[in-house]
C-alpha cells in the first residue's frame, strides 16, 4: 500500500536535468512554521491544516501553520524571552536573520491560525484574539498593509520568543523551483486562545495526535510533504505540550537536503538521516 508521501509527477525530469546540469537552482527563502499544540485527555494534539488542492505547491498536503519572512520581519520589534544573541546562535544565523524567522513564526501563526504569541507583558499572553478590530488588524498583516512590528506597537504588545522551541530546519530540494529554508518551532496554545482557519490557502483544519496523523500518513489517507511526517514522528514521544517545549533546547537543527544521485543505472532520491522518504528513478526515457 502506498503511503502518502507527496511527490510531484514533474520531479523526476527535473532531478535528471539536475543531474545533467541543465537546471538552474534556486536559491531557497527563509520560512518558518509552527507546531501549536494542546494538551488533551489522550494526550497532546497538534494542529494542521490542509492546503487547497488549487496550490500549485504541495496541494492536499497537510502541513503547518507558517510561511516565508516578510522583508519588515527584521525591522526592530518589541521583544520578550532569549535575546537575539541567544536566539542566533540556536538558529544557526546571525542576530538580524533570527529576529526575522522567530517574527515569521509568530506572524504566520497569528495570519494563519488566528493564534498570538503575545502579550502586554513580558510573563503575560493575549487572552482572546476574536473580534472585528482584531479580524481587520489580521487582514491588514495578511495584506501587507501592516507590519508586524507596527502591529504589536499599535497593540502595545510585546513579542513572547520565549514560549516557542526550535525543532528542526528542512530546506526545499534544489530541483524545486519554489525553494524554502524552513525552521520549525513547538509552541503551546495560550490559555483562552482558539484556532480558526484563517488562511486562505487552507480548506481544512484539524487538531490530531501525531500518532494518529502518522498512521493516516503511512496508510495513504493523509498526503504530506517528507519534512510534515518527520517532524510528526518526532512529537510521538511527547505526552503533552510542556514535554515537547522542554525537549526543544536538545533538538538538532542541521538543515535536512535531498540528495540526488546516479546509481546502478537509476537515480535515487534520498533525505540523509530519513531512509523511509527514498526513491529510486529509472534514468531511461519516463514516457
Amino acid at each position: 500500500m502506498s503511503n502518502g508521501q507527496w511527490y510531484p509527477p514533474e520531479w523526476p525530469d527535473r532531478i535528471r536535468a539536475l543531474a545533467d546540469g541543465t537546471l538552474a537552482v534556486v536559491a531557497p527563502k527563509r520560512a518558518a512554521t509552527v507546531m501549536l499544540l494542546r494538551d488533551t485527555a489522550d494526550g497532546a494534539v497538534v494542529h494542521m491544516l490542509r492546503r487547497r488542492t488549487s496550490m500549485a505547491f504541495a496541494g492536499g498536503a497537510y502541513a503547518y501553520p507558517g510561511g516565508g519572512v516578510d522583508p519588515r520581519d527584521d525591522r526592530p520589534v518589541r521583544w520578550a524571552g532569549p535575546s537575539l544573541e541567544s536566539w542566533a546562535d540556536r538558529l544557526g544565523t546571525d542576530r538580524a536573520s533570527a529576529q526575522a524567522i522567530v517574527c515569521a513564526a509568530v506572524r504566520e501563526t497569528y495570519e494563519e491560525a488566528g493564534v498570538l504569541l503575545a502579550g502586554s507583558t513580558e510573563d503575560t499572553v493575549v487572552g482572546d484574539t476574536t473580534g472585528d478590530d482584531w479580524e481587520a488588524d489580521r487582514q491588514a498583516l495578511v495584506d501587507r498593509e501592516l507590519s508586524f512590528a507596527d502591529f504589536l506597537d499599535r497593540r502595545g504588545l510585546v513579542l513572547r520568543s520565549d514560549l516557542l522551541g526550535a525543532w528542526a530546519r528542512w530546506i526545499t530540494p534544489e530541483f524545486e523551483p519554489r525553494r524554502y529554508d524552513t525552521w520549525f518551532f513547538v509552541a503551546a496554545l495560550p490559555e483562552g486562545q482558539r484556532t480558526r482557519n484563517a488562511s486562505t490557502e487552507a480548506d481544512r483544519m484539524v487538531w490530531i495526535r501525531p500518532a494518529e496523523a502518522a498512521a493516516g500518513y503511512d496508510k495513504g489517507d493523509l498526503l504530506m510533504m517528507p519534512p510534515t511526517i518527520a517532524t510528526l514522528r518526532t512529537l510521538q514521544p511527547y505526552g503533552t505540550a510542556a514535554a515537547a517545549l522542554a525537549a526543544a533546547a536538545a533538538r538538532d537543527l542541521t538543515p535536512v537536503l535531498a540528495e540526488a544521485r546516479l546509481e546502478g543505472g537509476e537515480l535515487i532520491l534520498s533525505w540523509p538521516g530519513h531512509d523511509e522518504f527514498t526513491k529510486h528513478i529509472p534514468t531511461g526515457d519516463p514516457r
